[in-house]
């Protein structure tokens, strides 16, 4: 059952960090330096002060620059390449809660989970901004910015819930897939 929890916190930290990738990391960090988390070599760097203190640095950052039309596009660009790092890390510093997991793997999977919620937030932040004229966007951000959170808080205390999550989800996109299929080929007919 540890195993099961363990791999709902790790799947919870890697796709809030493709929403915000500083979010996850800066709890995990203040969590580790308090003591609550205790993830294994090399790891617990992220419990040091000097990390602590560019988490925080690079979360205002992200925080502001994400409210701005056009420097928001911007900073998705930049954030391509930052929050699937960030989920890998997020993944395999959760990993050591399910000691059969190869660190390659977790790397990969944090790497998929945090690319792919970015990438679906990068579908959707420009329809967004077309139909709002970026006014909207601040607004979007700020929901991101409270999922993100909500999310790394419930995969780190109840990761029993984002599970059953991962669950409805996956079952919705299947769902919603096979509809979009069978609406192509009705059409295509």
């Amino acid at each position: 059952m540890e195993a099961l929890l363990g791999i709902g916190t790790a799947f919870g930290l890697s796709t809030s960090a493709g929403l915000n990738a500083y979010i996850p990391l800066l709890l995990v960090s203040v969590l580790t330096r308090l003591g609550v988390l205790q993830p294994e070599d090399p790891y617990t760097v992220l419990g040091s002060p000097w990390v602590i203190g560019v988490l925080s640095v690079l979360l205002l950052i992200e925080f502001f620059v994400d409210k701005i039309p056009a420097v928001d596009t911007a900073n998705d660009v930049v954030q391509t390449f930052v929050r699937p790092a960030a989920g890998a890390l997020m993944f395999a510093s959760q990993s050591n809660l399910v000691s059969d997991v190869s660190p390659v793997l977790a790397v990969v999977a944090g790497i998929l989970l945090a690319g792919s919620v970015h990438t679906a937030k990068g579908a959707v932040r420009p329809v967004v901004t077309a139909s709002t004229a970026g006014t909207g966007n601040w607004f979007v951000s700020i929901v991101e910015d409270i999922i993100a959170l909500l999310g790394s808080i419930l995969a780190i205390v109840m990761p029993f819930i984002v599970m059953i999550f991962a669950a409805i989800a996956s079952l919705w996109i299947f769902r919603w897939y096979r509809r979009r299929q069978a609406n192509l080929n009705t059409a295509t007919s």
